[in-house]
């Protein structure tokens, strides 16, 4: 699903408001997360999953073209873990 996607469905299940709204409702909730994720903050969605940041290291890497050595730069990575009530969705666990 496609950010658009995403906007034309909760468009057409809240009537009452209009499309543009929930353009920027939408929106802002992403811009949010990405703003939280950028100052290091971990971002929590009940039942949903959890955003964070992982550091990586700056190592040695290889050229694969040419086998040469090079330097790769240390980084930030934003990294998702699922919620328990999301990964029991997608494995169809129905015992709760």
């Amino acid at each position: 699903m496609t950010k658009s996607e995403l906007i034309a469905r909760l468009a057409e299940r809240n009537p009452h408001l209009y499309q543009r709204d929930v353009e920027r409702i939408v929106t802002t909730i992403f811009d949010e997360i990405a703003a939280a994720l950028a100052q290091g903050d971990r971002v929590e969605l009940r039942g949903f999953g959890a955003f964070s940041v992982k550091q990586r290291d700056a190592r040695q890497g290889r050229n694969p073209r040419t086998g040469e050595q090079v330097s790769v730069q240390g980084k930030v990575i934003p990294f998702f873990k699922t919620g328990k009530q999301l990964r029991e969705l997608l494995n169809g666990d129905d015992e709760e």
